[in-house]
């Protein structure tokens, strides 16, 4: 009895595609809600809260999200702890690369996708050039009167925070090597994250009135940035980094930039520079350039498997013809 079999090929491909996109997916939200963040941020900075107390705070949230799930989720799963192996995820992130063949086009893809990418987040930052106004007033104001000053310094400090958030990327990658227990992980960053912020928020405000929370759209903000960008966030780029590795997770960092100059103009009626749409099309661009070249290792890490196995049943199939060789040879004999 013959049974058609294109709607289990098709389920089939379609499985495929959505494992294969599903990273990027993910990533592209987590851009979304960080974009969003840094909004809310700016509306509770405005509001008087100390951003060093909202980060502390938000970590406390992040904390409390992540320490539950871990403990029930991955119980049994979870591997043990010690300090030798936090010096050894030290050392080993310090040493991690990205592997890059200069004779391979993918390989050039790349360098030249991460040099764009980091193009256009300069040019959005440090580039102005004309302005053009919304055609919509503003439904929220977020903007502060000091929105202009210190324009050179915030500059300079999200270069910093580039560069800071792609060493970290890179020992997610090798801790989830030596300890593949994701939600524990995002506790024990948000964990450790706190106690540091704590400490140093301490230093920084000596002002007992800095920790109050005054109004709810302080809390509010506080909880979504306790449970999205310090929970969810966390444990999606965890997960993809397992996946797809530093370099992937990392790229997508640029699109919260281009997203918070897009949301600013049509949501909260904020003027839009010509260096904000010629930056974030070179981001996107080498985005895409990025991501060519890194689907070679996907597409060569598939390829090394089947090979394998044909090795393996290529050496199978020549003990067999020799043992059946030596057989007839000993009957022979006798």
């Amino acid at each position: 009895m013959c049974t058609d079999s294109r709607p289990m090929a098709i389920l089939n491909a379609a499985r495929v595609n959505y494992s294969r996109f599903m990273p990027h997916l993910l990533m592209i939200l987590v851009q979304i809600g960080l974009s969003f963040l840094y909004f809310i941020a700016e509306a509770v900075f405005n509001h008087g809260m100390n951003p060093h107390v909202f980060v502390t705070y938000r970590y406390i949230v992040g904390s409390l999200v992540m320490f539950p799930l871990a403990y029930f989720l991955e119980r049994k799963a979870r591997p043990k702890l010690t300090i030798l192996l936090f010096l050894e995820i030290f050392v080993l992130s310090l040493l991690g690369l990205e592997i890059v063949d200069l004779r391979n086009p993918r390989g050039i893809a790349k360098i030249v996708g991460t040099l764009l990418s980091l193009a256009g987040v300069l040019t959005v930052t440090l580039y102005k050039g004309p302005g053009f106004q919304s055609l919509q007033g503003a439904p929220v104001q977020t903007r502060s009167n000091h929105a202009q000053q210190n324009w050179v310094k915030g500059s300079f400090l999200l270069v910093a925070s580039c560069f800071t958030w792609s060493l970290y990327f890179i020992m997610q990658a090798y801790t989830l090597k030596r300890y593949p227990a994701q939600l524990s992980l995002a506790a024990w960053i948000n964990g450790v994250g706190a106690a540091q912020s704590a400490v140093f928020t301490v230093f920084m405000q000596h002002k007992q009135a800095a920790w109050c929370i005054r109004s709810r759209l302080v809390f509010w903000s506080i909880i979504y940035a306790g449970v999205i960008s310090c929970g969810l966030t966390a444990l999606v780029q965890l997960w993809c980094n397992e996946k797809k590795g530093p370099v992937f997770v990392t790229m997508f960092n640029p699109l919260a930039t281009v997203m918070v100059a897009v949301l600013a103009y049509f949501l909260f009626g904020e003027e839009m520079h010509a260096g904000s749409i010629l930056g974030g099309a070179v981001v996107i661009i080498g985005l895409y350039i990025l991501l060519w070249g890194k689907e070679n290792d996907r597409n060569r890490n598939q390829s090394q498997e089947p090979s394998l196995s044909t090795c393996d049943e290529e050496k199978l199939g020549q003990l067999a013809v020799e043992s059946s060789a030596e057989r007839d040879i000993a009957r022979q004999e006798v």
